[in-house]
């Protein structure tokens, strides 16, 4: 029977990959991947040898009716990102809405995902919150901001290294220097680091930086009611 299979992947570390996830990858026909190069070590780690199809944000309209047709021929596909779970801030939305279209199966393992593990260990509340994902890099980029400057929940933001300082200085433009927050940088990896404090102690902590890398999940205070 056709299934399509969203399977999450270690942001990191290895060893969070599930028994599960590794199963499901030995019996599927397609794995399509974010990146087959990135993919192909972790499959290659996990003695996982299936065919590989590229799957992401630049060819996922292209490839999309592709991937229907063969989920209709009987087989059975896994979409996997480079890391964490599929759809989440990466390519996955477009094909799992056409695949129930399609009345295919659709199954989503649980598991590896970066906001989760931001949010609790920021000491944040957590209660309610509301996922941003990456802000827009220019057209509406302060419109949003101004909005969520009204938001009372808390607020779960991705970014890229190359951006986290102006992402930081806008935060406290548009949210006070004085609001809570914390980064979360390269999760579950050697280097992991989750600073805490207000938004402008968090901007002077990576001013002070003569290099950021990796992933970095940002966690902000909402608006006090």
């Amino acid at each position: 029977m056709s299934k399509l299979y969203l399977v999450p992947t270690p942001i990191g570390n290895l060893d969070d990959m599930t028994f599960r996830a590794v199963k499901v990858l030995q019996s599927v026909d397609i794995i399509l991947a974010e990146d087959t190069r990135t993919s192909g070590n972790l499959l290659k780690h996990f003695e996982i040898k299936k065919t590989l199809q590229s799957y992401h944000i630049f060819n996922e309209h292209h490839t999309l009716q592709k991937c229907i047709t063969q989920l209709k021929s009987g087989l059975q596909i896994a979409l996997i990102s480079d890391a964490g779970t599929p759809a989440i801030s990466d390519p996955g939305f477009l094909l799992v809405r056409e695949a129930l279209a399609n009345d295919i199966l659709v199954e989503c393992l649980p598991g590896a995902t970066a906001l989760i593990p931001a949010l609790v260990n920021s000491g944040l509340p957590n209660d309610k919150f509301v996922f941003e994902g990456f802000l827009p890099v220019k057209k509406g980029r302060q419109t949003r901001l101004k909005f969520l400057a009204e938001e009372t929940r808390t607020m779960v933001f991705y970014e890229s290294p190359h951006r986290i300082l102006k992402t930081l200085g806008e935060f406290v433009q548009y949210f006070g220097e004085n609001r809570l927050a914390s980064v979360s940088r390269e999760l579950t990896k050697i280097h992991e680091e989750n600073p805490r404090g207000t938004l402008k102690e968090l901007q002077d902590y990576f001013t002070q930086k003569t290099s950021i890398k990796g992933e970095i999940v940002v966690v902000v205070g909402g608006k006090n009611e």
